[in-house]
């Protein structure tokens, strides 16, 4: 067990990958993008658990000591499951309210993210505890996630649909808006752009990455060396042209995960 796996249900949680190879760069990870049957948000509870349980047993038998849960709504679903069904350490995507609350000066919090993740037991319980006293203010990301997998992270589409999104949020005097989504930081700038500085956009990723950094000092597992896998269910040149993107001078090994009749079987180089 030396390893990490990451995975989400596209590419969203590469935002996650990104921050974790920088703190722990001499690490072998392994990600997987379940693009294939992206997006999770709109899909029933018990699928997600179902897709989850079959990730998780891919990353293990890959070798994996620790998995995050880097897709939200995933994470909403079924990561308690997960803790109690294997027997290794996970860590979820946190809604970021308890920052978010803390810094607010208005009291007013604007939140993008999916319907699973909005309906997701643990997002409750985070607003239940840390934001009882605050206005949120909750906003589906429609079409978001779809702007993040086709890689159109720029442009007149992308700020016509996030104005819909944030101008109303700083009508109503939001200073902290949280992104509930792992894809929605790949789409920063623009948001930045639009709410300049009367608020501050708040990604998880950051703060999802040191948590489980420090997990990972916590296991005792040995790192073995720089290796990075990527796995998709879905189009390779997609993975391929993001990680050209994000991670332009990373060696990495990308493959396709086949799912014939049963789960991620096969997985070959692309």
């Amino acid at each position: 067990m030396t390893k990490i796996g990451i995975f989400d249900s596209g590419l969203g949680g590469l935002s996650v990958w990104k921050e974790l190879n920088r703190l722990l760069p001499d690490t072998d990870m392994v990600y997987v993008a379940d693009s294939g049957r992206c997006p999770y948000g709109p899909r029933p509870t018990e699928e997600i658990i179902s897709f989850s349980r079959e990730i998780t047993e891919f990353l293990i038998s890959e070798g994996c000591g620790l998995i995050i849960v880097g897709c939200n709504t995933a994470t909403a679903a079924s990561i308690r499951i997960l803790r109690k069904e294997y027997q290794l350490p996970f860590v979820g995507m946190e809604p970021a309210l308890k920052p978010a609350v803390a810094a607010s000066r208005t009291g007013v919090i604007g939140i993008l993210a999916t319907e699973g993740t909005f309906r997701g037991t643990h997002f409750q319980d985070t607003k239940a505890t840390y934001a009882a006293d605050a206005t949120l203010l909750l906003q589906v990301g429609h079409r978001l996630v779809d702007f993040v997998e086709t890689g159109q992270l720029t442009g007149d589409d992308v700020r016509v649909c996030l104005e819909a999104y944030l101008l109303p949020m700083l009508e109503k005097k939001a200073d902290q808006i949280v992104l509930g989504c792992s894809h929605y930081p790949f789409l920063k700038d623009t948001m930045n752009a639009i709410v300049g500085d009367q608020a501050r956009i708040i990604d998880p990723a950051p703060a999802v990455a040191r948590q489980a950094a420090k997990v990972w000092a916590n296991t005792g597992y040995p790192s073995a060396g720089n290796g990075q896998t990527f796995f998709s269910s879905g189009d390779l040149q997609q993975l391929k042209g993001f990680l050209s993107v994000i991670a332009p001078a990373q060696s990495y090994d990308v493959r396709k995960l086949y799912r014939p009749d049963s789960p991620f079987q096969n997985p070959q180089a692309g």
